[in-house]
């Protein structure tokens, strides 16, 4: 898959937009992907992490959960719960 097609793709956990893909983050030692930055919804800012704007934060790959099924026509669906994903998200490096 190419990066073009990930970026400015809408991020959905439990069928609800949380964010839109704007970077994405490669470990240059093991050329793998390892995280997304997200700007966040105001929404989910404040739900989420309590802020009162939206934000950007990195996603770490693992809340995919394993496959090609993250990926849709409508954009990126997270395997993991809004109330787990905190776990998941830190401040953009």
């Amino acid at each position: 898959m190419k990066i073009n097609k990930i970026l400015n793709q809408e991020v959905y956990v439990e069928g609800e937009k949380i964010g839109q893909v704007k970077d994405v983050y490669v470990d240059a030692n093991k050329w793998e992907v390892t995280h997304f930055e997200i700007q966040l919804t105001k929404e989910a800012a404040s739900e989420i992490l309590g802020a009162k704007v939206s934000i950007r934060n990195s996603l770490a790959i693992s809340a995919l959960g394993q496959g090609s099924d993250w990926c849709t026509n409508n954009g990126i669906k997270l395997e993991v719960s809004k109330a787990q994903l905190h776990i998941y998200l830190r401040p953009p490096e």
